[in-house]
């Protein structure tokens, strides 16, 4: 899949665009201020494989908070700051790796300037984050709804800002929970700028709703090859949205560190508890680095031959299964020792 090449930012030890690997995202929803709770949760967002970290930055303690935070974790820190431009100062001088402001919003040029300056010196990107909500008042009138070419108006306003200033390490997201909307704002952005594109549907809903709704935003565009960063917007656990974000660049083949799982959906012909062995064998390859296809099919119409391509997996029988690998049948056993025998193949490869 060929993907649009967008100008390389440096984001603390990795790389956002270019040639570099597509980021996972995700952002804490403790209080920032309460350090161990913050680092906590990301530190589990790390085992569970966020490459980046976002943390909402809304008054002086919690940028003073960012430096023992910053510390203590392994991943690139974004701070997200709204309207005070001090916040961000004291945010680069605790050691932040990124910026998440609206640059026409932090106040006079002065104001941003100051901020661009401390950018610069600390050798950190800046990402200019736009959605329906914060789109300016003149947009708004020449528009007179909300729009991608209004929400793309006024991502290149915040753009045009920095550029003026001589600063170019921008990273852009123009965000919409409305899934047809945001696609349309990104293929029109990416036809205006090169600067690297950090993708994600808004405000998409709690875990099953705003996993569907993210799936195809996300996926409409990364099938296209537009995006260099993702995150996965849920109302529920943070650590979802990164199990989410993953799977997605898994199954577009942008990511191959970890088991892809496949099952089929079961009939008439399964003849074993085919939905409860499918979930235990998801559940004990979570961990899993291995990068391999594993199948569990419920019978032998939808086993060895639909599921040739899997490194390894189960055919469901009446009371019992096969084992195969790449196709081909390696032995046969009963049902309830057939999770176990998958793992002993699984540990082989």
């Amino acid at each position: 899949m060929d993907r649009k090449v967008t100008r390389k930012i440096k984001l603390g030890n990795i790389y956002i665009g270019g040639d570099s690997k597509i980021t996972v995202q995700s952002m804490t929803n403790t209080d920032t201020r309460d350090v161990e709770a913050t680092v906590s949760q990301i530190l589990e967002l790390e085992k569970e494989g966020c490459d980046i970290i976002r943390c909402a930055v809304p008054d002086m303690d919690a940028a003073k908070a960012i430096k023992e935070i910053k510390e203590r974790i392994h991943i690139p820190l974004v701070a997200d700051i709204h309207f005070d431009y001090k916040l961000a100062l004291k945010s680069i001088e605790n050691g932040v790796d990124a910026l998440r402001i609206n640059p026409g919003n932090i106040g006079s040029v002065d104001r941003i300037k100051s901020v661009v300056d401390a950018a610069k010196k600390a050798g950190i990107p800046i990402r200019i984050g736009v959605n329906s909500g914060s789109l300016e008042k003149e947009v708004l009138e020449k528009y007179k709804r909300v729009c991608p070419e209004a929400l793309v108006e006024s991502a290149l306003k915040h753009v045009k800002i920095l550029e003026d200033l001589d600063f170019y390490d921008i990273c852009i997201s123009i965000k919409s929970s409305d899934v047809m909307q945001m696609i349309e704002s990104y293929r029109l952005i990416c036809e205006k700028v090169n600067y690297p594109l950090h993708l994600g549907v808004t405000e998409a809903g709690t875990l099953w709703r705003g996993t569907i709704k993210s799936s195809l935003g996300l996926g409409a565009l990364l099938s296209e090859g537009i995006g260099d960063t993702i995150r996965v917007s849920l109302t529920g656990d943070v650590l979802d949205e990164v199990k989410v974000g993953r799977e997605i660049l898994k199954s577009l083949g942008y990511l191959e560190d970890g088991v892809r799982f496949v099952s089929c959906p079961t009939c008439g012909r399964t003849q074993i508890d085919l939905i409860n062995i499918a979930k235990e064998v998801e559940n004990r390859l979570k961990d899993c680095k291995k990068n391999i296809k594993v199948a569990v099919m419920g019978c032998i119409v939808n086993g060895p031959g639909e599921a040739r391509e899997a490194d390894i997996g189960i055919a469901g029988g009446k009371g019992e299964g096969l084992i195969f690998k790449k196709g081909e049948i390696l032995r046969k056993v009963k049902e309830e020792d057939l999770v176990e025998e998958l793992l002993k193949e699984v540990e082989k490869l």
